[in-house]
């Protein structure tokens, strides 16, 4: 073989190692632009915007700032079970965009919310609406304070859960059950209409397919291990430990 022809052979060999180097490094730059890409859209895709609204009396309200209003604050979660929810999500979901707001109002029965529900639900413009109302209905009727029925506590709450829905037609409602422990200030006069309105509240959700937290029977389990005054020491109002036992239960019927 000549040098004319081995200069040849040469280059073109020379030529056909750039041509497939350059091929690999193409396939590799596709690559990985199809991973970015395919990284941002995994990124997108996780990433959730969600606002979510307690709603009640004062077991909601647990001693909440109501001249704070910031979503994810602390002194405006309240000491109860809101907060103790709160802090569960936001430390399973750091990155996402969840805004988790308290507006239980102390006293409050179905009708207090009916008058606050623009301000204090529908302007907040929740993904998922929670509700605890019943138990000042029937205690501030024990007190004289109040002569609402149970057909009243029914009417009114079906009527403020229709409102929502034509209002928020893609919000999520949870209704929770109300309840009571027989201590403190629960006493037989409470029975039976106390049932009777916690069944109230039960056949709402039903009728309006809405998912429902059974806390009366939570309640009523938890008695077997700890008295009743462990869990509320008034019989209304939750203590720490009751609290901790209703954000573990909401979040188990949420599953967020």
């Amino acid at each position: 073989m000549n040098d004319s022809t081995t200069r040849r052979t040469m280059i073109k060999s020379s030529i056909a190692l750039s041509a497939a180097a350059l091929t690999l490094r193409g396939t590799d730059l596709v690559s990985a632009q199809d991973t970015q890409v395919k990284g941002s859209t995994e990124t997108q895709a996780s990433t959730t915007s969600m606002t979510i609204l307690f709603q009640g009396d004062s077991i909601t309200d647990a001693g909440r700032d109501r001249n704070r209003k910031a979503a994810n604050d602390p002194t405006s979660l309240g000491k109860g079970y809101p907060l103790f929810v709160a802090s569960e999500l936001l430390r399973d979901h750091a990155g996402e965009q969840i805004s988790i707001h308290n507006r239980g109002i102390s006293g409050n029965k179905v009708p207090d919310l009916d008058k606050r529900w623009d301000e204090d639900c529908v302007d907040i413009q929740p993904n998922l609406l929670s509700i605890l109302i019943g138990v000042n209905d029937i205690w501030h009727k024990l007190n004289g304070k109040y002569d609402g029925t149970v057909d009243d506590y029914y009417t009114g709450y079906s009527a403020l859960i229709e409102r929502t829905q034509k209002a928020l037609p893609k919000t999520r409602l949870i209704v929770c059950e109300p309840f009571v422990l027989q201590c403190g200030a629960v006493n037989d006069a409470w029975f039976p209409e106390f049932e009777e309105r916690r069944a109230m509240a039960q056949r709402v959700a039903t009728e309006h397919k809405l998912d429902f937290v059974p806390f009366q029977t939570m309640f009523n389990e938890a008695t077997q291990h700890a008295e009743a005054k462990y869990w509320a020491a008034d019989g209304v109002h939750p203590t720490l430990a009751g609290h901790a036992l209703m954000a573990k239960t909401w979040l188990e019927i949420a599953k967020l």
